[in-house]
């Protein structure tokens, strides 16, 4: 179980509460290299904020447990479904790029002629500018997803450039596509970053549907959270960078089928 803290507007002011609720997901650690493929012993994610490195491997080894996610009301509230109509979904994949398991998910979505929302780490841009413009190529959305995968929710806005435009300005320069929505790591917001991101005109997405793929809790539990999960309007969150992401690739191979035999069709958010 988490704690996190609830920003509840009433009578004019913000009243603070703390909830007990249960985590949810979103983590993961930062520049992908072959290093992802060696599997972890046991869970690795501590809480952290993370600092820049120039040394991929070094940032591949590092993790992060997902902090409470909090619900913001003050300054306006995330985009946590899509609005297509019925059995419209919107599928996301986090952390990226990876020069391991990125060219694999890109092969999936292809296959089955799918379109999906990117959420890339500058950092890891900055590592694989070509990974990240085969992405682009390919006709799927880019989402700005911080500098370096930190928690932004303690930051005073003074902060917010270093890990918002300086990963704007990465995808921009790798893509030549200025990504126009943003994905707070693990899912944390704050007043602060929300009213950063209104003045910047970026949009905030979350998501909806976590099968916490980050953990790798198995490739039958990654595809039944999902099935079990998604409705008209869900955005699944999945990872292809961060670390091992085998258990991801095998799982989307078969959501994938799954969700279009039921019906189900796929937007960007």
């Amino acid at each position: 179980m988490a704690r996190r803290r609830l920003l509840l507007v009433a009578a004019g002011g913000v009243a603070i509460g703390v909830a007990t609720v249960t985590g949810r997901g979103g983590g993961g650690h930062l520049a992908s290299s072959a290093l992802d493929e060696a599997p972890h012993n046991g869970p690795t994610h501590k809480a952290a904020t993370a600092k820049s490195t120039a040394n991929p491997a070094r940032a591949a080894r590092r993790a992060s447990v997902p902090p409470a996610r909090t619900v913001d009301t003050v300054a306006g509230r995330p985009m946590y479904y899509v609005d297509d109509g019925p059995h419209v979904i919107a599928l996301t994949i986090d952390d990226g790029p990876s020069p391991v398991y990125t060219p694999q998910v890109l092969n999936i979505l292809e296959q089955y002629g799918i379109t999906a929302a990117f959420s890339m780490v500058g950092e890891n841009v900055s590592y694989y500018p070509s990974m990240a413009r085969e992405v682009a190529d390919a006709g799927h959305m880019i989402v700005n997803h911080t500098w370096n995968h930190a928690n932004l929710t303690s930051m005073k806005r003074s902060q917010l450039p270093g890990e918002v435009d300086r990963a704007t300005d990465a995808i921009e320069s790798a893509t030549g596509k200025r990504p126009g929505m943003f994905r707070a790591p693990y899912g944390a917001w704050s007043p602060t970053l929300l009213a950063y991101l209104a003045n910047q005109k970026i949009t905030p997405l979350d998501w909806s549907v976590d099968p916490e793929d980050w953990a790798r809790p198995g490739v039958s539990k990654i595809v039944k959270t999902i099935m079990g999960s998604t409705k008209t309007g869900s955005i699944i969150l999945e990872h292809d960078g961060g670390g091992n992401r085998s258990q991801t690739v095998a799982a989307l191979k078969i959501v994938i089928p799954r969700l279009l035999d039921e019906g189900y069709q796929f937007t960007v958010p």
